[in-house]
C-alpha cells in the first residue's frame, strides 16, 4: 500500500536479527524493526507507504524511492541469513516449516489441498522453486499494459537476479523427453513465451544460493527508503463524506510482532495496536503478503466488500463491492513419481514443455543423498502429497497430512529416490471464492479453488497425464531408472506394494485418470484473482469508488502469466512505479505550465 504527502509517529531500529547473526545499517540501511515503537516517538514523514513486502512491492519500491520518500510494512522477518530460504538444497525444508516464525505460512483450502502462503520479506520468491519465464505477449495485451514499459522493465529485473541454470541430468532427460513426446519445437533458452518445449531462467545461482525480490530493493535510494518487519497491518480506517467516494484513508491499525533477539524466533505477539495518522493523501497501494490472498482479505477486513459477507463478521460496510474476493482460481498441479535405483542430482524447474492442448509439462528431482535425508526434505508441502499419499483430497486435514508425514519411515526407500515430472493447467476455467472466517488479518481466510469443476480442465489434465506417459516411456528416463524391465511395470508394482498413487493403472481409460486427476491433485502456489480489473480495481488499479488506494499485485490476474507468475509479478511492480512516477511528474509539469 502507498500513501503520498502522510505523516506518521513512529521510533525504530536498525539492527535486524538475521538467523546466524546481524545485519548491519550499512550493508541494509533500510531494514528496520517493528518491535522498537516508543511512547514518545519521532515524527517521520513519507510519500508512499507500501504494506507487504512482496514480490510486487520490493520493485515498486525501489522504484518509487528513486524521487520519493518509501515506508514498506512486512509482517514476516528478513530473508538473509536464514539457510531455508537461500539454499536450493532447503527448498522443501522452508516449506514443511509451520512454526510460527516459519517464512511460510501453511494453509488448505476447502478442495482439501495443503498450500502456503509466504511470510517474509521478498513474498514467494523467497519460497518458490526459483523459476523464471515472462508473460506471454497475448497476455500483455490483454492486461493492456504499455508494451514500451513492459520491455523495460522485464530487463530491469533480469539484470539483478536472474540467470540461465546449468541443466541438471533430470532436466536434460525432460527436455529430451518432451521433444520425443511431440513438444516442439526446442526453443533453446529464452525468457519468452513459446509454444514448445524451452529452458527458462532462474534466480538461483550456479551454487544454489538464491536471490530474491528483496534484493531489488537494493536498486532503490536508501535515503529514501524504509522497511519495518514484523509490522502486521490488520485494517484501513477511513473517512467517509456521506459520497459514495472514500476521500481520505486516515490511519492504519498495526500490530508489531516483537522478537527476542537472543533466540531469533518469534517469542511473543505485541498486541498493541499502534495507530498511525496520515495527512494529504493522494494514493495508497496495497500489495499483502502473499498478495492474492492478502490484498481481499485486507480489503473485506476494512469494510469494502460483499456487504452481506461483512456484516456476517460484523464488519461496518464501508463500501458494497460483490466482486472483492470473488474469482480465485489456481493453476492445479497433478505429478508422477519416477523412482531411480541411485539418488539423482537435485533440480527444481528449469526446463518446461508449452503445449497445445494447453497444459504446461514441468519436473523437479533429489531431495537428498540418503534415504533419511531424503525422508526428512520431503515436507507437507511437497509434490508428494499427491502422490505418496492415498489420502484423497476430501479427507485431508492439516493434522492428518502431518501424521502422514511422520509415518513415511513405513514407505520404502524407493518412494523417496528419483524425482517427478508434473503438468498443470494453464488458465483454469475452474473459479472459487476467499471470504473471511474471523476479522484476524493474521488467519488465512476460506479459500475454495474448485479444482476441475470446469470440464475443460479435467480434460486438459487427462491429455497432461498421457503426455508424462510418454515421456517417462522415452531412452532418456529408462536409463535414468537404471533398470531392465519397464519403467511403468516398475512404477505400477511399487504402487501396489506401498500402497501409493505413482502413476494411473489404467492409462487407456479416460475415466481411470480423470479420477486420478481429482485424486492426486496439488497445487504449484500459482493462485490469483480476487481483485480483478473491472471489478474491483480500474486499468490503473485504483480501488474503484476509493480515492487514494490501489492494488498491485497478482489478485488482479485472470490467469497465472506465463508458465510461472514470478516474472511478471515483478515486473508489474517496477511497471507501475515507473508509470506513477511518469504521472506524477506529467502532473507537476502541467501546473507549472499553469503557473
Amino acid at each position: 500500500m502507498v500513501v503520498v504527502g502522510s505523516t506518521m509517529r513512529l521510533h525504530t531500529h536498525a539492527i535486524i536479527p538475521g538467523g546466524r547473526g546481524f545485519l548491519t545499517k550499512s550493508r541494509y540501511p533500510y531494514l528496520k524493526t517493528a518491535s522498537s515503537f516508543s511512547s514518545t516517538p519521532e515524527q517521520e514523514e513519507y510519500d508512499y507507504i507500501i504494506v507487504g513486502g512482496g514480490t510486487a512491492a520490493c520493485p515498486l519500491a525501489a522504484t518509487l524511492s528513486q524521487k520519493y520518500s518509501v515506508l514498506v510494512l512486512e509482517r514476516g522477518g528478513s530473508p538473509y541469513g536464514n539457510w531455508n530460504v537461500s539454499y536450493l538444497q532447503n527448498f522443501h525444508i522452508s516449506l514443511a516449516n509451520t512454526s510460527p516464525n516459519s517464512t511460510s505460512q501453511p494453509f488448505i483450502s476447502t478442495d482439501g489441498v495443503i498450500n502456503a502462503r509466504a511470510k517474509v520479506l521478498g513474498g514467494g520468491t523467497c519460497i518458490n522453486a526459483g523459476f523464471y519465464t515472462r508473460a506471454s505477449h497475448s497476455f500483455v495485451k490483454d492486461a493492456g499494459w504499455d508494451f514500451e514499459v513492459v520491455n523495460e522493465s522485464y530487463p530491469w529485473v533480469e539484470k539483478q537476479i536472474v540467470q540461465w541454470p546449468k541443466l541438471a541430468p533430470w532436466q536434460t532427460a525432460l527436455r529430451n523427453g518432451l521433444l520425443q513426446a511431440g513438444i516442439s519445437p526446442f526453443n533453446g533458452y529464452t525468457y519468452d513465451h513459446i509454444k514448445g518445449t524451452k529452458i527458462g531462467g532462474t534466480i538461483f545461482n550456479k551454487h544454489g544460493f538464491r536471490r530474491t525480490a528483496a534484493d531489488l530493493l537494493l536498486a532503490g535510494n536508501p535515503k529514501n527508503l524504509q522497511v519495518l518487519l514484523h509490522a502486521t497491518v490488520q485494517k484501513i480506517l477511513f473517512n467517509t463524506t456521506g459520497t459514495s467516494t472514500l476521500t481520505e484513508t486516515v490511519v492504519f491499525q498495526l500490530k508489531a510482532h516483537f522478537l527476542d533477539d537472543d533466540l531469533y524466533s518469534l517469542v511473543s505477539h505485541f498486541q498493541m495496536k499502534h495507530e498511525m495518522h496520515f495527512v494529504h493523501l493522494m494514493a495508497l497501494i496495497p500489495e499483502p503478503t502473499p498478495c492474492t490472498i492478502g490484498s481481499p482479505q485486507l480489503l473485506l477486513l476494512s469494510g469494502i466488500g460483499p456487504k452481506n459477507d461483512l456484516k456476517k463478521q460484523g464488519i461496518t460496510v464501508i463500501l458494497d463491492n460483490p466482486y472483492v474476493g470473488k474469482g480465485l482460481s489456481d493453476n492445479p498441479m497433478n505429478s508422477i513419481f519416477i523412482p531411480t535405483k541411485k539418488p539423482v542430482e537435485q533440480s527444481l524447474i528449469e526446463t518446461v514443455g508449452i503445449t497445445a492442448f494447453g497444459s504446461f509439462i514441468e519436473a523437479s528431482s533429489g531431495f537428498g543423498q540418503s534415504s533419511e535425508s531424503i525422508r526428512c526434505h520431503h515436507g507437507i508441502m511437497s509434490a508428494e502429497l499427491g502422490q505418496l499419499s492415498t489420502i484423497p483430497p476430501s479427507q485431508r486435514s492439516l493434522d492428518v497430512i502431518k501424521d502422514y508425514v511422520r509415518t513415511k519411515h513405513e514407505l520404502p526407500t524407493e518412494a523417496f529416490r528419483g524425482g517427478f515430472i508434473l503438468e498443470k493447467i494453464d488458465g483454469p476455467l475452474s473459479v472459487g471464492e476467499l471470504t473471511l472466517l474471523n476479522t484476524d488479518i493474521d488467519s488465512t481466510p476460506s479459500i475454495t479453488f474448485n479444482y476441475f469443476s470446469h470440464p475443460a480442465d479435467l480434460q486438459r489434465c487427462v491429455h497432461g497425464i498421457r503426455t508424462i506417459e510418454k515421456i517417462i516411456q522415452t531412452k532418456q528416463f529408462a536409463d535414468l531408472a537404471e533398470d531392465d524391465s519397464d519403467t511403468l511395470e516398475i512404477l505400477l508394482n511399487m504402487s501396489v506394494r506401498a500402497n501409493v498413487n505413482l502413476i494411473p493403472k489404467h492409462t487407456n481409460d479416460t475415466a481411470s485418470l480423470e479420477q486420478f486427476c481429482r485424486d492426486t491433485v496439488i497445487t504449484i502456489w500459482h493462485y490469483h484473482g480476487g481483485c480483478h480489473v473491472g471489478k474491483v480495481i480500474d486499468h490503473k488499479y485504483r480501488v474503484l469508488g476509493v480515492d487514494n488506494l490501489r492494488v498491485i499485485d497478482s489478485s488482479t490476474f485472470n490467469r497465472s502469466p506465463g508458465t510461472n507468475p514470478q516474472a511478471t509479478v515483478m515486473m508489474l511492480g517496477r511497471y507501475m512505479g515507473t508509470k506513477i512516477l511518469r504521472e506524477r511528474s506529467r502532473d507537476q509539469q502541467w501546473k507549472r505550465e499553469r503557473v
